[in-house]
């Protein structure tokens, strides 16, 4: 039934030009009262023409001071209204547009010496920052501006100091185009093993004694230390490293950084004993963990490792899957406006659902009246099983399976909550790291359902985000219902890394015939043929202010990082010599970093290193037979290492493999046989998994 004609109505809400995004992060502003733009050419057309200065406010869909920052500020009309009189705004998702943060957080560390997000860049009309900060409150407090102060100020700058801040922009700039290249003359390059040590020995360095992990609080999960230090446990056969690695592991996985009920990884933790995290989840820090607690598993056999790696596959399945088999880019901290609700529990929660269970579990996870956080309980475990199943006088195995059924019975109370905000969009570079997870952890624990989870994410990403017409092409970014934004460095990188481990895990050749393609096009298109090493955007991205050549390691592998990992995998299934000739050249422009400061590109050196000393696996059978599957568990079941396995199945169609270093090997008179290669020389056939482990546990070069 209408409404009578004098009933009150509603206002509709103001909609600004982001209601036509596919950003779940740009459309959550999209009913603030800022006239928000996104990144185009209208909006820098429209300052060139008001002659404007601009606001480039860029954040992601789970950053928590993101949303504090919209509700004080951009929620608030007459903040708003002061904004929409004085600038051009524009609102940008760093994780659909990299390059565009990548430039304007750099700008933002030089100007005050550190960054973060929300990033709130102040430009000329000709996108040249001269500005910026983080975050700034709604009125001025410990020593930070309020943002209606901000405003008022680089506006009167921008009338009256013009000039000034044309300087202090083209200064920013040529900051901007700097960047660490070849040694000095005369200066000795350290070698792949040279560079790892010195870059382990200055991690280690900062180990945290008590509680595992490196540097103090906030600390975060830091994979590629992590794999480096690991790396380097097993080549150099160092007891300290790998103790190191497996302790910080262990650590993470106890503490309330690891959610104790649904799996995963939170971003990181406030605390230095992982406890109180912020409670966003990425698909990346999550893909990128699994990988290194399965080989925690097997440099330990220890099968707490196997089975953390394990839940947290099963949560990127349960909970980040898309319905076409994709994985969704991040979950947000907050539900219902508070940060962790749908995580934490009071024990009055746990005792209801629990009944004469609640005892047992609240002892062990350390679940208590007044809580660990605000007054309610981030699960733990605080003490062994061992020690809690001798509290209630239980034997190990009946309280693991109590704990296991009450951790079930919350997760499923659990899901009557509000859940947190999912930002689903599909990012390719991401789900290129969620492929790599999902088939390592399927060939490793011998899981198929994590294969075929794989399988479907590629196929996919292959069918979806390629450029019509475009071969080898990659979009960034699939949302909406439909692919967009061209591909960057990373997204070549990352799905043709993910596409390589896919072929490992499966022998399925088109994996390994995509990823080259991928790859291939990545050379064409962002490689540097001046300096050397490739460059964040390529031939078909936008042109900004600048052009970064990403170098740095941080949540991610930088994209040369990554780039340089694919093309190490390459050349040692190819023999290629363009693959190794790249990475020489990327070695020697990047010879400052890798030689003075290793550390900083963690990733490059383990791509390096792992060349260095690879050996690689060629099995030569029918998949079908068990002697086959035999000797390609023989490889996944051993010790983790410099290993490439490669399959082939002569007769399916074509007797020839379409992996070049796979060309020439055969069964052993009609039995399955496997060849160990070192440096493209290679063992004689071995049959039989006994022999194959003998030659996997000769010594490699250290």
């Amino acid at each position: 039934m209408a409404p009578p004609d004098d009933a009150p109505r509603n206002p509709p809400p103001h909609t600004n030009r982001l209601a036509d995004e596919t950003s779940p992060y740009l459309l959550q502003h999209q009913h603030n009262p800022v006239d928000w733009q996104a990144w185009g050419d209208d909006a820098w057309q429209r300052a060139r023409d008001e002659d404007k200065p601009v606001l480039v406010s860029i954040g992601y869909a789970a950053c928590h001071w993101c949303h504090v920052m919209e509700r004080e500020s951009f929620e608030d009309e007459g903040l708003a209204a002061r904004q929409n009189e004085l600038f051009v705004s524009i609102k940008v998702d760093r994780e659909e547009r990299p390059d565009v943060d990548e430039i304007y957080m750099e700008a933002v560390q030089l100007m005050r010496g550190q960054g973060g997000w929300p990033l709130n860049v102040f430009c000329l009309p000709d996108g040249r920052p001269f500005f910026g900060g983080t975050y700034f409150p709604p009125v001025a407090r410990q020593g930070m501006p309020s943002w209606r102060q901000v405003l008022d100020s680089v506006a009167a700058a921008y009338r009256e100091r013009r000039a000034d801040l044309e300087g202090q922009a083209a200064q920013i700039v040529a900051h901007l185009e700097q960047a660490p290249g070849p040694l000095e003359p005369g200066e000795e390059r350290a070698d792949p093993a040279a560079a790892r040590r010195a870059a382990v020995a200055q991690i280690m360095k900062s180990y945290d004694k008590r509680f595992g992990g490196f540097g103090g609080a906030p600390k975060f999960p830091q994979p590629f230390f992590l794999a480096l230090v690991l790396q380097h446990a097993v080549a150099d056969n160092h007891p300290l490293a790998r103790d190191q690695v497996l302790a910080t592991l262990r650590q993470m996985a106890e503490g309330g950084i690891y959610d104790q009920l649904g799996g995963g990884f939170h971003r990181y933790s406030v605390d230095e004993h992982w406890l109180v995290p912020h409670f966003e989840k990425m698909l990346y820090d999550n893909a990128l963990l699994v990988p290194l607690f399965l080989d925690a598993a097997r440099l330990s056999d220890d099968s707490f490792f196997s089975r953390i790696a394990e839940e947290t596959l099963d949560y990127l399945l349960r909970e980040m899957r898309t319905p076409e088999g994709a994985f969704y880019a991040s979950t947000d901290a907050d539900s219902e406006g508070e940060e962790g609700k749908y995580f934490v529990w009071s024990l009055d929660e746990v005792t209801a659902l629990l009944g004469d269970d609640a005892p047992l579990f609240a002892r062990y996870y350390d679940v208590t009246e007044d809580g660990n956080f605000e007054g309610r309980n981030i699960l733990h475990p605080r003490m062994p099983l061992a020690q809690a199943a001798a509290w209630y006088q239980q034997e190990e195995d009946a309280a693991a399976e109590r704990l296991a059924s009450a951790r079930a019975t919350l997760l499923a109370a659990r899901a009557g909550r509000v859940p947190p905000a999912t930002d689903t969009k599909v990012i390719a570079a991401w789900n290129g790291m969620a492929i790599d997870a999902l088939a390592r952890g399927g060939a490793i624990l011998d899981a198929p359902r994590f294969i075929d989870a794989a399988r479907e994410a590629a196929a996919f990403l292959l069918e979806t985000m390629r450029p019509a017409g475009d071969a080898g092409g990659l979009l960034r970014i699939f949302a909406g219902g439909r692919a967009s934004v061209p591909g960057f460095l990373e997204d070549y990188a990352g799905l043709a890394d993910g596409l390589l481990s896919l072929y490992e895990a499966t022998g399925e050749e088109r994996w390994f015939i995509e990823a080259r393609q991928i790859a291939d096009a990545m050379l064409t298109r962002y490689w540097d043929r001046d300096a050397g090493g490739f460059f964040t955007t390529g031939s078909r991205n936008e042109a900004l202010v600048s052009r970064k050549k990403p170098t740095y390691d941080g949540a991610t592998a930088s994209g040369n990082s990554q780039a340089a990992r694919v093309l190490a995998r390459l050349y040692a299934m190819t023999g290629e010599g363009l693959y190794a000739d790249r990475l020489e050249a990327m070695a020697g422009a990047f010879g400052v970093i890798l030689t003075r400061a290793p550390v900083m590109m963690s990733g490059f050196v383990a791509a390096l290193d792992w060349l260095h000393r690879h050996r690689a696996v060629a099995v030569v059978g029918d998949d079908a037979d068990p002697a086959t599957q035999a000797l390609v568990r023989a490889v996944w079941d051993g010790p983790p290492g410099p290993t490439l396995v490669m399959r082939h199945a002569p007769g399916e169609g074509h007797a020839e493999s379409t992996v070049p270093q796979l060309q020439g090997k055969t069964p052993l008179d009609g039995a399955p046989a496997a060849y160990v290669c070192h440096g493209f020389a290679c063992s004689a056939p071995v049959t039989t998994p006994e022999a194959l482990r003998g030659l996997l546990g000769s010594d490699l070069p250290a």
